[in-house]
């Protein structure tokens, strides 16, 4: 645990007790971290509810101008992007401490807001390129938080609160799917939009509130870091060529992305399908889409909230970081083998919807978590890197897949089935990161500082930053 300063010492002990109790029967929370961890799940709710404002209306605006092929497809273009953004990003983070390096990311997407809501509004075709943008940034947004978080707290802190974090992702992206919905009935997607950009603007004070006010101050090994000072170190990509762990980590996105991504085809693809049955065109075709997905996003949501609520802090106490990966793999392979046998349109979104509530709870706090027991350079840029290219990576194997599965006839049972392989290698991938994080973890409890293995530290004498 991190020094407490005097005037830390005297803040109001009877609010903290009350927020303790309060938090306790869903996180192991103690002195001095209820705020900080009600303050971070307040900003990752802002912008996961910025973001499901905008998954809901690119939906309608890539399925309606290209279909279920193009929208897999997109995963390329946005891979392909990332690698640029990714290197502005990594020498951004070299240079300025981790407050600027949030602003330069969240105003940058707000910024493109604003010009996107004036292309809307010109009737200029925007569907693929809004696609491609929300599928790169948002990625970035995301990591960008779950970096700031992995840096405010040591490992143990970290294993007990995000849980708690992790629910405000889980309650943004249900109030996202939901005011989303509200919203489409009144205004239009530009308006939503410039919605968005102003919520991702406003969370900019929450980041400076927590990095500023935090009992539990920011470490690196035992040294406290200024939020000023620079990130530092090799470059992300150098980072996990480096690094054993970080590269199984990185992997673990590719396979997973692959998985869940196919599975979104197949439900993209009945669900046109079924449009195309009834007749539908039009508005009423958007209308019917934007439903269906609102509607789909919103079970996803509430059920991960639950999950977020009652089982994720249980799984990650008792069973460990490691072993709450398997969750995920487990729940895919056995959506995968249902959908083989009953390709029907009812029972893949309910499949598809047990699949992502368990992504957005277990799976996402568990992953976020491994992070925890690497050094301070690689939270932001690693982290950036798997979160962003390795997860895009996994879409273009998808679209990859799709392109030579459509070209060949396959059908949706034939993509449910390559699944159920990939699966068994995800669950492979898992176990060795399960066992590499365990030993992590004990160095880290022998020791009291990160422990990353020989040639990751001789890197960040060697390899220059990106």
């Amino acid at each position: 645990m991190s020094p407490t300063t005097p005037a830390q010492a005297q803040q109001p002990q009877e609010r903290l007790r009350l927020l303790d109790r309060l938090l306790r029967p869903f996180a192991d929370v103690r002195a001095c971290e209820a705020v900080s961890a009600l303050v971070l799940a307040a900003t990752i709710f802002t912008v996961m509810t910025a973001y499901y404002l905008l998954k809901i209306i690119r939906e309608p605006l890539i399925l309606t101008g290209g279909g279920a092929e193009v929208k897999s497809y997109a995963a390329a273009g946005q891979a392909l992007l990332l690698i640029p953004v990714l290197r502005a990003h990594g020498a951004i983070a070299r240079r300025v401490g981790r407050l600027k390096l949030i602003a330069a990311v969240f105003l940058f997407c707000a910024a493109n807001l604003v010009i996107f809501s004036f292309l809307a509004r010109t009737s200029i075709p925007i569907g693929v390129a809004f696609y491609l943008w929300v599928g790169t940034f948002n990625l970035i947004l995301v990591a960008t938080f779950w970096s700031f978080a992995n840096d405010i707290y040591d490992p143990d802190q970290g294993t007990r609160l995000f849980p708690i974090v992790g629910l405000g992702s889980s309650l943004g992206a249900l109030a996202g799917a939901a005011l989303a919905t509200f919203l489409l009935r009144r205004l239009n997607p530009p308006d939503l939009m410039l919605i968005a950009g102003a919520l991702l603007a406003g969370t900019l004070g929450l980041f400076a509130w927590n990095s500023g006010s935090n009992r539990c101050w920011p470490k690196d090994g035992t040294k406290i870091v200024p939020p000023s000072a620079p990130i530092g170190g090799p470059g992300g990509f150098e980072l996990l060529a480096h690094d054993r762990y970080l590269l199984f980590v990185g992997l673990i996105a590719v396979v997973a992305n692959w998985v869940t991504n196919s599975g979104e085809y197949v439900l993209d693809r009945t669900l046109v399908n079924v449009v195309s049955a009834n007749g539908l065109t039009g508005p009423a075709v958007t209308r019917f889409i934007g439903t269906f997905k609102a509607d789909y996003f919103f079970w996803v949501n509430l059920i991960a909230v639950v999950s977020q609520l009652f089982i994720v802090s249980r799984v990650l106490k008792y069973l460990g970081v490691g072993t709450a990966l398997l969750a995920l793999p487990l729940v895919s392979m056995l959506g995968a083998a249902t959908i083989v046998l009953f390709p029907i349109l009812g029972l893949i979104r309910t499949m598809k919807i047990s699949e992502k509530a368990t992504d957005y709870s277990v799976q996402n706090t568990a992953q976020n978590a491994l992070f925890l027991v690497v050094p301070r350079a690689a939270k932001y840029k690693a982290k950036a890197v798997v979160d962003s290219f390795f997860y895009r990576s996994g879409d273009v194997c998808a679209a990859g897949a799709i392109f030579v599965g459509s070209h060949l006839g396959v059908k949706a049972r034939g993509f449910a089935a390559l699944n159920v392989v990939l699966c068994c290698i995800w669950l492979l991938v898992v176990w060795q990161v399960r066992a590499m994080n365990k030993e992590r973890s004990a160095a880290l409890d022998a020791a009291g500082t990160p422990t990353p293995e020989a040639p990751a530290a001789a890197a960040r004498a060697t390899v220059p930053s990106v």
